[in-house]
C-alpha cells in the first residue's frame, strides 16, 4: 500500500467504530458550503454518518473518507469494519445509516430471517438498495519457502481447502507447477473465524470452478478444514507468521503483508491477480437485480482469457428512500464521491480493481435517485 495516500487520516475511537475525520489545512470555500469545496453532486453538507460492515473494503473506504473529508470538512464519517454479516445485522436494527456487504442481501430465508425484507422494513417499507462500489480481488496467498509463482486451479484448490490434499508436494500440486521445488510438508489453512462475505465469495468459486471437488453450499461462514482467525487482517497475519500455509484474503490485505500469491489457471492458462485481470471478470458479470438495485451476479467458472475468476463486490447498503433527510443528503453526498471516476481509479493504489464504466456509470445513477 502507498502510505503516503493515507496523510489525510486522523482517526479516533468512537463507540467502538473507526472514526475518520478529515485533517491539513481548509480549502477554498464554496457557496453554500460551510467552508468546503463543494463535490460533484453540489455543495457540501454537513453532519455524521455512521456504517459498519466489510473488512474487505476497509483500505478502499478509509481512502474514500479521506478524500472526501478534504472537500467537506463538516462531515465526520464512522466506519467499522466488523464484517458484512455484522454490518447488515446493524444496518436492518437501524444502528447504522448504511452497511458494507461483500454479498448482495439474501431474498431467501435464513435462520427465519430475510435480509431484503427486513432491510426494506427498516427503510419505512421501501426497498432497500445493493450499489457496488469496491471490486476486491480475492487473493489465494501462501507462505512457502522458495515458491514463488504457485498455480492452481479450481479443483485443486478445492481440494487444499477442504482438506483433501494435505501435503504441499501432492501430485494435483505437482502437475500444475512443473519444475517448482515443493516441499514435503503439511498445508496449514487459515480461514475467517468471523461470519465473512469474502468466505461467502471464495466458496462460491470453489463450488463453481472446482468440478463437484467442494461439497458445502457457499456461506459466510467457513465450513472447510484449518484453522480459524478473526478478519481479513487475522489470516493474512497467520500465514506471515507461519510457514507452509494458505488462506483466502483479499488482495489488498496480501499487498500490505508482502504475501506470495497463487495465479489461477481456469483453462485459459495461469492468471496472475492484477487490477486488469480481475476487472475482466466484473465486466463480464451479469445484472441480477431490477432498477437501482445494481447486485450481480459473477461468473466464478469464467474461461475468459485474462480473466482473474476469485473476485468479490462490496455493496454499500443503503436505503432509497426511508432515512431522515439530512442523513439521506449525507449518504448522497459521500457515495457520490466514492463511485466518482477520480476515486475508483485512484483505489487500484491500494489493491482494488476500479469499477468497470460499464457499471460505475450505473451507480451513479443509483445514488444520485436516493431520497
Amino acid at each position: 500500500m502507498k502510505h503516503t495516500r493515507f496523510a489525510a487520516l486522523a482517526f479516533a475511537a468512537l463507540g467502538g467504530a473507526v472514526a475518520l475525520a478529515g485533517c491539513g489545512s481548509d480549502p477554498t470555500p464554496a457557496a453554500g458550503s460551510k467552508g468546503a469545496e463543494p463535490t460533484k453532486s453540489g455543495s457540501c453538507p454537513s453532519g455524521t454518518l455512521n456504517a459498519e460492515g466489510s473488512s474487505a473494503q476497509k483500505n478502499a473506504i478509509e481512502q474514500a473518507i479521506a478524500d472526501y473529508q478534504t472537500k467537506c470538512a463538516d462531515v465526520t464519517i464512522n466506519y467499522n469494519p466488523t464484517g458484512s454479516g455484522a454490518g447488515i445485522k446493524q444496518f436492518n436494527a437501524g444502528q447504522v445509516d448504511f452497511a458494507g456487504s461483500d454479498s448482495a442481501l439474501k431474498t431467501e430465508p435464513k435462520d427465519g430471517v430475510v435480509e431484503a425484507d427486513a432491510a426494506k422494513k427498516r427503510c419505512q417499507n421501501n426497498p432497500a438498495w445493493n450499489i457496488p462500489m469496491a471490486v476486491g480481488p480475492i487473493a489465494i496467498a501462501y507462505n512457502v519457502q522458495g515458491v514463488g509463482n504457485l498455480v492452481l486451479d479450481g479443483p485443486t484448490a478445492a481440494k487444499i481447502f477442504n482438506g483433501t490434499i494435505k501435503t504441499w508436494n501432492d501430485p494435483a500440486i505437482a502437475k500444475l507447477n512443473k519444475g517448482a521445488k515443493l516441499p514435503n510438508a503439511k498445508i496449514v489453512v487459515f480461514y475467517r473465524s468471523d461470519e465473512s462475505g469474502t468466505t461467502e465469495n471464495f466458496t462460491k468459486y470453489l463450488q463453481a470452478s472446482s468440478g463437484g471437488a467442494w461439497k458445502t453450499e457457499p456461506a459466510k461462514s467457513w465450513e472447510g478444514t484449518g484453522s480459524g482467525k478473526n478478519k481479513s487482517a487475522g489470516v493474512a497475519s497467520g500465514v506471515k507468521a507461519t510457514p507452509n500455509s494458505i488462506t483466502y484474503v483479499e488482495w489488498s490485505y496480501a499487498r500490505d503483508n508482502k504475501l506470495a500469491m497463487a495465479s489461477i489457471d481456469s483453462g485459459s492458462g495461469p492468471v496472475k491477480l492484477t487490477g486488469e485481470s480481475a476487472g475482466k471478470a466484473v465486466a463480464a458479470a451479469k445484472p441480477d437485480g431490477q432498477g437501482n438495485d445494481l447486485r450481480l451476479k459473477l461468473d466464478y467458472a469464467t474461461k475468459a482469457k485474462g480473466a482473474y475468476p476469485i473476485v468479490l463486490v462490496t455493496y454499500e447498503i443503503v436505503c432509497s428512500k426511508g432515512l431522515d433527510a439530512s442523513k439521506a443528503g449525507l449518504v448522497k453526498g459521500f457515495l457520490t464521491d466514492y463511485s466518482s471516476k477520480q476515486t475508483q481509479t485512484g483505489l487500484a493504489d491500494l489493491g482494488y480493481a476500479p469499477l468497470p464504466e460499464q457499471v460505475r456509470t450505473k451507480v451513479e445513477t443509483a445514488v444520485k435517485a436516493i431520497r
